[in-house]
């Protein structure tokens, strides 16, 4: 942070945020010279203000009744994967109204962090929250995993808890924990039977037995930036900023496309990027000319998109940067990873790859540890040591190793499956065909069925189209690889 600097933190509740209520935060931002604002891992909003202006911004989000902390972080955000509902992976029950009746049922300022996530999605962490709400497949219940505060012990609740029951669960767990700090508290060993008790005996809440485990999917990054494609021709437009900074000018001109364009809200993600759903596609035109004029870029690859780095961390951010060109450059494939940044000890970050910076090391002289999680989900807390000692100029090579291990490892385990796997092999196997696939979002263009979007009948071979873009990212054609499936 910069010296005469504030930072002032608005939680966007659950990432969601209407357009004209941003507008009117930026507004007063504009006001107090702030040219730009970032997001957070908690889908908040940061805003850095010269000491000058701090009284004149406060007074105004006092006047409006806006919420916002300055220089402190008492209360996160809750986080939610609300953004991904339609768009990113998720199904089952789970869908906006109940996002929204689970937030808005909320009447207190939580001081631990609270994720409520839907199992099927792999967008928003799991358990990068304190109390973590997890969809189950009974409709309307969710599991409960409670990681307690400033440690990785994870409990998992016994029995499954009614949405209209989170929030004054919530409330009561977060006193019993913040209360009885000597026992749930950055402690090393923790019982979680115990908590579990004590809300029992106060808490008259609906019931449901898990009849079977949690289940989440294998974690793959989805493609979270750019024009996207969706439903009936509706697009969705992800807006991603290598630097994390995104001008007010900016923001502010999309918020004013939003009301024009009959969008009520956008949304942010812990991937420090926002989201604009529902773009009608006779409106992509004037999304186009917005990108347009604020020069903004829709073609990062994966591998600059799968990083988590501490709030407003200049140096994480800029080790990000020179670690994720090195990648880039050496044509790395890191599909199904997601590295983090880590300086500080006991920061919440979601990763399978983790680059710690050795607290024992000389400042000057900085040496770092990269682990992964056992099973190479960012979404468990088993850590492994993979190198330590390494230095700053070590550390791309490392990670380049280190991809060639993880992917040396799930093809011996895909390899196992497979060959304990029966296989049924048909009388006529379906004759190989050319198919190709799209590098930076992988959609794939098979001849058999044809791009209905593009105006593609079926039967025509990829090699024959002149002039050819991604139905989903729109990519060029030279953008696309070759793939042969049977």
């Amino acid at each position: 942070m910069e010296a005469g600097k504030h930072l002032i933190k608005i939680n966007l509740s659950g990432g969601i945020v209407p357009a004209g209520d941003l507008l009117e935060i930026l507004s007063f931002a504009e006001k107090a010279g702030v040219e730009n604002v970032r997001f957070g891992n908690r889908q908040q909003m940061y805003i850095s203000v010269n000491e000058q202006q701090l009284d004149d911004l406060q007074e105004d989000f006092f006047m409006a009744e806006i919420s916002y902390e300055a220089d402190k972080d008492e209360h996160p955000n809750i986080v939610s994967s609300y953004v991904t509902a339609d768009i990113l992976g998720g199904s089952g029950w789970i869908r906006e109204g109940v996002y929204k009746d689970v937030l808005d049922a909320f009447n207190f300022r939580p001081k631990l962090k609270i994720n409520l996530t839907d199992n099927h999605q792999s967008l928003v962490p799991a358990f990068t929250g304190n109390l973590n709400f997890i969809t189950a497949e009974v409709s309307n219940y969710w599991y409960l995993y409670i990681r307690f505060p400033k440690t990785n012990i994870l409990y998992c609740w016994p029995s499954l808890i009614y949405s209209e029951d989170i929030p004054s669960l919530c409330q009561l767990l977060e006193y019993e924990i913040l209360t009885n700090t000597q026992l749930f508290y950055d402690q090393p060993v923790i019982d979680g039977d115990k908590l579990h008790d004590l809300i029992a005996s106060q808490g008259h809440f609906v019931k449901q037995r898990a009849e079977e485990p949690l289940r989440l999917p294998e974690f793959t990054l989805p493609f979270y930036e750019g024009f996207n494609v969706y439903g009936n021709q509706k697009c969705w437009l992800g807006v991603y900023r290598r630097n994390e900074l995104f001008s007010v000018k900016l923001l502010k001109d999309i918020c004013l496309l939003c009301q024009q364009t009959g969008l009520g809200q956008l949304y942010t993600t812990p991937w420090k990027s926002v989201i604009v759903k529902g773009i009608n596609s006779q409106d992509r035109l004037l999304w186009r000319t917005l990108l347009n004029k604020h020069c903004v870029n829709t073609r990062h690859s994966l591998n600059e998109l799968n990083w988590h780095v501490e709030e407003v961390c200049d140096y994480g951010l800029q080790l990000k940067k020179d670690l994720s060109r090195a990648l880039e450059d050496a044509d790395q494939r890191t599909q199904n990873l997601c590295f983090a940044i880590k300086t500080q000890p006991k920061t919440e970050l979601f990763g399978s790859v983790i680059i710690r910076v050795q607290q024992t090391s000389d400042l000057e002289d900085k040496a770092f540890e990269v682990l992964h999680t056992a099973d190479f989900n960012p979404n468990t807390k088993s850590w492994r040591s993979y190198r330590k000692d390494v230095k700053e100029n070590e550390l791309a090579g490392t990670l380049i190793d280190f991809c060639g291990y993880y992917y040396s490892h799930v093809n011996k385990v895909r390899a196992g499956e497979q060959k304990a796997r029966s296989v049924v092999k048909t009388a006529n196997p379906a004759p190989q065909h050319p198919m190709y696939q799209c590098s930076h979002c992988l959609t794939i263009y098979d001849p058999v069925y044809g791009d209905e979007l593009n105006n593609i009948k079926p039967g025509i071979d990829f090699k024959l189209l002149e002039q050819y873009n991604c139905p989903t990212c729109e990519s060029p054609k030279e953008d696309w690889v070759p793939l042969a499936v049977a």
